[in-house]
């Protein structure tokens, strides 16, 4: 049984490591938090590779409970539904909930890390370690080895867990040891940012609202930030007619933003500088089980069950997975064998509903929310949650607004739509039964 003087590594002091590490210390552990990069708080972030947050319930749910809610918020700016731009026309706002009451909250990545370090670094028991990339992985006594800037160390640690991304290091050693299956879904798709500047000293664009630029095939999204300036994030095919492949010099690059995305143009005077320099991302969905290792080794959010960004759901789910750690050590009375096995089943079918609900999410923004049938739906969605409130809900409100857990929203938004189908098919039998009656009855007269 592990105790609370031993020593828990935590390999990753990103956001699920760094909060993974503040609920430990909570709990009494001595906390390690191993990074392999610099100190991201004495630098400056990598250009183009920020991808701004969308904090909604679940993400301020794991917060609170550490009392960092109010310190995150402060910085934040709340979105409180979609601003769709076509190529011509006027811009149209699609708001995210029935009232127009919620939003979600647009926040730099780099900003929320550096406020959860310094909140574990605060914290007795924790220790932060810089420039540790771990290379050797034994699950079966807890041995670790790092490469630093002086050459390899070793250390050793009762519990082992995994926070250290899409491309984890602990999963790959779990894998080349042969104890994980692992499959990666890549989009051929990529992420490319660019930045709108403040204009005249405020927003150029209105800060309320999250903007999607949908283009059929690919889109555009813009979050604010707190300098009033936006982070725009292009998601485009890598290869192919519009793809970042077509695009290779600054004539066509001006070319194609003025016919595809002119309203951006006159906005964006870094435009060439920012799409020739930023890097293009990869989208892609990690699967991988088990995700622990004899109860000694676990792995936590994107190093798990890394998924596209398209639902803004990445790290309010990795911080979910810390909250129900913590809950599961509560029940199993800090018995680690017991609680990391409970918390991979209890997480990993939420983690594979949103996971798809992402991908679904993507063909809704860059080619539906533009539709009129599209709009259609939404406002009678939100006819029916203003007509029956708490017994139907959207499934949006439901996974950006709740902790309901994600396989329970599907489950209950497949629920919603068969009494929703059922209702209207009775009501076209009615309708067909009256006109029915009517032309009978105006044959007889």
């Amino acid at each position: 049984m592990t105790s609370r003087r031993d020593e828990i590594a935590i390999i990753g002091a990103g956001l699920a490591g760094s909060l993974a590490a503040c609920f430990l210390a909570r709990r009494g552990y001595p906390v390690v938090l191993y990074e392999r990069r610099p100190d991201p708080r004495a630098g400056t972030a990598e250009r183009g590779r920020s991808i701004n947050l969308a904090l909604s319930e679940r993400g301020l749910d794991a917060l609170r409970r550490v009392g960092l809610d109010e310190q995150v918020m402060a910085d934040a700016l709340p979105m409180r539904g979609r601003m769709i731009h076509p190529v011509e026309g006027e811009p149209q706002f699609q708001s995210y909930s029935a009232a127009g009451d919620r939003a979600i909250n647009s926040i730099s990545r780099g900003a929320l890390n550096n406020a959860l370090l310094d909140a574990a670094a605060a914290l007795p028991g924790v220790r932060v370690v810089f420039d540790h990339r771990l290379v050797g992985l034994d699950p079966t006594n807890g041995s670790l080895t790092f490469e630093t800037p002086q050459g390899q160390v070793a250390a050793k640690a009762s519990v082992v867990l995994g926070a250290d991304g899409a491309g984890s290091a602990v999963r790959g050693q779990l894998l080349a040891d042969g104890l994980l299956t692992e499959n990666v879904d890549l989009l051929d798709y990529g992420y490319k940012e660019l930045t709108l500047p403040p204009l005249g000293g405020d927003f150029a664009l209105d800060p309320d609202a999250l903007h999607i630029w949908p283009r059929g095939t690919s889109m555009m999204i813009a979050l604010p930030n707190p300098d009033r300036s936006f982070t725009c994030t292009l998601f485009w095919p890598n290869e192919g007619t519009g793809s970042f492949a077509a695009l290779d010099n600054p004539a066509a690059i001006e070319h194609y933003f003025a016919r595809h995305y002119p309203d951006v143009v006159p906005l964006a005077p870094n435009l060439v500088d920012d799409y020739e320099n930023n890097p293009v991302g990869v989208l892609g969905t990690v699967h991988c089980a088990p995700w622990q290792v004899n109860g000694t080794v676990g792995l936590l959010g994107d190093a798990a069950h890394a998924i596209v960004p398209f639902y803004g759901q990445g790290a309010n789910c990795a911080f979910e997975d810390v909250v129900e750690l913590d809950r599961c050590l509560d029940e199993c009375a800090d018995e680690w064998s017991e609680a990391l096995p409970l918390y991979q089943q209890r997480r990993q079918e939420n983690a594979e509903a949103i996971a798809t609900m992402a991908l679904t999410n993507f063909v809704e923004m860059r080619d539906k929310v533009a539709s009129p049938v599209f709009q259609l739906s939404r406002r009678v969605e939100h006819a029916l949650e203003r007509a029956l409130p708490g017994r139907y809900v959207s499934q949006y409100e439901l996974v950006s607004f709740s902790t309901t857990p994600y396989a329970e929203v599907r489950r209950r938004v497949r629920r919603q739509h068969r009494v929703l189908g059922a209702i209207a098919g009775g009501v076209a039998l009615l309708l067909a039964g009256a006109v029915g009656t009517a032309l009978s009855r105006g044959r007889r007269g």
